[in-house]
């Protein structure tokens, strides 16, 4: 199903065309649950990786921030029976809840495995796989044509403890013999193994975060907004929530801060987000005009922090530096 974004409350260009100098694309990918192959797009997919090439893996050990420990086997059986239950209660119009026999499935709520299994090497659960020929704004190396993005299901205190980030850019053909499944991590945060999810790549249009305009556009913007009901520059008309590729970053949690290459000290461009939500709350003017009513905001399963965002940045002065992130 094709998933479209509704049109904008208005025009704030009409209002504001310094704002076009302003702007960049950006395309939502739209994840929604399916069954992905490597052969395409995908978030939480089967990537297409060579099978003589190794798999990466993070051996930071005891130096990851573990709180509850599941195998992903245990989040999967979990999500399956909430959705179960979910998918009963709206069938039938009852109260959403759990029948004892799939309680008794479920580990307990303070239950995790062995904190010592995260001492040995954690292989990489991937994240998201991008064909050039699905994403418009799709940014890689000359004849790379292919974006995989993998990252380590445990907290990284030195990642502002999320997830860490690494990234692959392939030319598709150069891919002989793909492997036929990559290694599973022994244990995860649940908030960070990606459910499988097809995407319905959509390009659209965004403005840059406010406080990083020019002072004089911003205080102009806010003024307006004081007497406009209803709608709201950063949430309505300018930054679309969601996973996505390019557009700017979202920074309502800090302030907005310098993110430059660890390598070379260049101002670093975004390049991919992964979202705990698609839209805002339970609407929002985000929400795609083809979205089911019993649809999830977060069809991925990934939750980032309390429900925030994770903004992947790239270094423009070569792809081969490494990127940064940052929660918001």
């Amino acid at each position: 199903m094709t998933r479209t974004t509704p049109p904008r409350p208005l025009d704030i260009t009409e209002l504001f065309p310094e704002l076009r100098e302003h702007s960049a694309t950006a395309t939502r990918l739209h994840p929604r649950p399916g069954t992905p192959t490597s052969a395409g797009s995908s978030v939480g997919g089967p990537l297409l990786w060579p099978a003589d090439e190794a798999w990466p893996v993070c051996t930071d050990g005891d130096t990851h921030y573990v709180f509850k420990l599941r195998t992903p086997a245990t989040v999967r059986r979990g999500r399956e029976i909430y959705a179960a239950a979910q998918a009963r209660a709206d069938a039938t119009g009852t109260r959403y809840a759990l029948t004892d026999e799939e309680r008794a499935r479920l580990p307990d709520f303070d239950f995790s495995e062995p904190h010592a299994l995260v001492d040995q090497p954690i292989p990489l659960v991937p994240v998201a796989q991008l064909y050039r020929r699905d994403v418009p704004d799709f940014a890689g190396p000359d004849g790379a044509d292919l974006l995989q993005v993998l990252w380590c299901p445990l907290d990284h205190p030195d990642e502002g403890y999320n997830p860490r980030v690494r990234l692959y850019w392939r030319r598709s053909a150069d891919v002989g013999r793909p492997l036929d499944a990559p290694p599973e991590p022994p244990v995860v945060s649940d908030s960070y193994l990606p459910a499988p999810c097809v995407l319905h790549p959509e390009q659209i249009r965004e403005y840059q975060y406010g406080g990083l305009l020019p002072e004089e556009l911003d205080a102009r913007i806010t003024a307006w907004e004081e007497h406009e009901e209803g709608v709201d520059y950063q949430s309505d008309l300018s930054l679309a929530p969601g996973w996505k590729v390019g557009g700017f970053a979202n920074w309502s949690l800090t302030d907005p801060h310098p993110v430059d290459c660890a390598e070379c000290g260049t101002a670093m461009t975004l390049l991919f987000t992964a979202d705990s939500g698609e839209w805002h709350g339970s609407g929002g003017s985000w929400r795609p005009v083809q979205e089911p009513a019993e649809a999830s905001r977060n069809p991925a399963d990934v939750y980032i922090g309390r429900g925030y965002a994770l903004y992947v940045f790239r270094c423009p002065a070569s792809f081969d530096h490494p990127p940064a992130t940052t929660m918001q």
